[in-house]
């Protein structure tokens, strides 16, 4: 994710509750808060809380962080967006790290180009959006990469590649001079698979915090031809 996220910086949890680090990183100015939970070794879940959206939204702050990430950002003027939000947990499954995917590329630091694929519905523009906000809307075209997002069965498909232009050796039939333009894409890593389970206003708060969605299974999964996002 360090290499993934830009302007990403990774603190221990330690002992600190989620509020209380919401809170150093809010004093911090960093945008965003991202918890991994893991079991086994393996991460199973990702609570993202979007901390500054004023920031997100002008492109000035990066994008997550590893607990937190920091950017520059103006003071909200709205009270709704002065307490930030929202807040999602999604469940994490299917981790290959960059230096188990074959054939895999070296991530640079330039800012990545942003896909969002499938996010039809009301709720799933709002978490398109809310994903999308991790990354600054200034994407360096020189680095050539590319973050994708892609929603398929309310399953959200992580991708990062690196695209790369070729001439072919097949002449274009109208102009013999020209030729054919080929890409190639070389994956960089990490590749995982996303799935929402809740997701919350403001910043995060079990107790007094209000969710705009739960996923209850047992009463929206009744059939394969709904989905949420």
């Amino acid at each position: 994710l360090m290499r993934f996220f830009p302007k990403l910086y990774y603190y221990p949890r330690r002992s600190y509750s989620i509020k209380d680090v919401c809170t150093y990183a809010t004093n911090r100015e960093f945008t965003h808060l991202i918890v991994l939970s893991e079991k086994a070794k393996k991460c199973n879940g990702m609570i993202i809380s979007h901390l500054r959206p004023s920031a997100a939204a002008s492109g000035e702050g990066g994008g997550g962080g590893g607990d937190a990430q920091e950017g520059s950002s103006t003071a909200a003027s709205s009270p709704a967006a002065a307490r930030g939000g929202p807040t999602a947990f999604f469940k994490v499954s299917n981790v290959i790290l960059s230096s188990d995917v074959p054939d895999h590329g070296s991530a640079s630091s330039h800012v990545p180009e942003l896909v969002l694929n499938g996010f039809s519905t009301r709720l799933g523009h709002r978490a398109g959006r809310f994903l999308g906000s991790l990354f600054p809307h200034n994407a360096q075209f020189r680095g050539r990469q590319v973050a994708t997002f892609h929603n398929q069965r309310d399953y959200i498909f992580v991708r990062h590649h690196r695209y790369i232009f070729e001439e072919g050796r097949v002449p274009l039939p109208e102009d013999s001079d020209k030729k054919k333009t080929k890409t190639r894409l070389q994956e960089l890593g990490p590749r995982f698979t996303l799935k929402l389970k809740w997701l919350q206003e403001g910043t995060f708060d079990t107790q007094f915090g209000e969710y705009e969605w739960i996923h209850k299974r047992k009463e929206m999964d009744t059939t394969r031809r709904k989905f949420h996002l």
